[in-house]
């Protein structure tokens, strides 16, 4: 399954909220995203069906090793492309929002590349 810009979207911030807190639930989500629950949870349900998280008797959600993944790749994306910016003299939130639209449409072998030469150069 090909996911949409907001599937990894939800993905990386189920998980930058578990690095933040023990629960993660649709409302925790809902908020630092500032979406409404009932998006929220339409969007969940979708990944639960397509096997991305797992949501317990209590509604907390947990990545699964596939989505895991995912939000690991998007996060390191994200991460880095925002470091990058702001070494070029972006100001940190405008990288942020920057990095947010460039790490989805980039692709493995240029984000890849970009990491290598990061590692190599600008580290």
């Amino acid at each position: 399954m090909n996911l949409y810009e907001s599937a990894e979207d939800y993905l990386e911030r189920i998980l930058m909220l578990s690095q933040e807190q023990e629960h993660v639930r649709s409302v925790d989500i809902a908020r630092s995203l500032n979406f409404s629950k009932p998006s929220v949870s339409i969007a969940m349900k979708k990944l639960l069906e397509n096997g991305y998280i797992d949501i317990d008797i209590n509604s907390y959600i947990t990545l699964t090793e596939k989505g895991l993944k995912i939000a690991n790749d998007v996060f390191e994306r994200h991460r880095l492309l925002t470091s990058i910016l702001v070494k070029l003299g972006v100001e940190f939130n405008i990288a942020k929002v920057d990095a947010c639209k460039i790490e989805h449409d980039l692709s493995k072998e240029s984000f890849l590349a970009i990491k290598k030469f990061y590692e190599d150069n600008l580290k």
